[in-house]
């Protein structure tokens, strides 16, 4: 089965691969990367992630990809499609390492992964769940024409978590998308 490639004007996003182990840790590592993504892991854990993100391509077809950083070839971070088993609805979520954040990659590499959920994959919806407490991802769903849908529960691990679903459909997407 092969699996896309997108290319932005400065990303690149690809299935996640072995080779990006290392970046991967030392994201989930990061305790103010993780403070809204559920806590920093160890890179035992970290490259169990990894590998389920991976498989999630074989098993569902899709998942987050890894971003890359087309003019070094460094691992930005990862984005993309997400819907594990239990979750409130069709993600498309984000998270960048520490180094890059602050330079518009979530946005661009978000609205590439939108632009195949849509057009790809025939979401009629897409969510975003962002802690109340997260500003820079509410900034940043609001920026990509997302609004605040309500509250949304999590499934275990992560019942406490407090998420609010927001989002937009694809019809509001391609709208959006046409007026630019």
């Amino acid at each position: 089965m092969s699996h896309p490639i997108l290319f932005t004007e400065r990303l690149i996003l690809r299935r996640p691969q072995a080779s990006d182990l290392d970046a991967w840790a030392a994201f989930n590592a990061d305790a103010e990367t993780m403070r809204f993504l559920g806590g920093p892991i160890a890179r035992s854990l970290a490259w169990r992630q990894l590998c389920a993100m991976s498989g999630a391509w074989d098993i569902a077809g899709f998942a987050m990809f890894s971003v890359i950083e087309r003019a070094t070839g460094k691992w930005v971070g990862r984005l993309g499609p997400w819907q594990p088993d239990g979750w409130p609805g069709t993600e498309v979520g984000w998270g960048v390492a520490p180094e890059f954040a602050g330079k518009g990659y979530a946005y661009e590499g978000s609205a590439a992964a939108m632009d195949y959920a849509v057009d790809v994959l025939g979401w009629t919806t897409i969510i975003h769940t962002i802690n109340p407490e997260n500003l820079g991802s509410i900034r940043l769903a609001q920026r990509l024409g997302s609004y605040n849908m309500g509250p949304a529960q999590l499934p275990a691990p992560y019942l406490d978590e407090r998420v609010d679903a927001w989002g937009q459909t694809a019809d509001e997407w391609r709208a959006r998308r046409a007026a630019k």
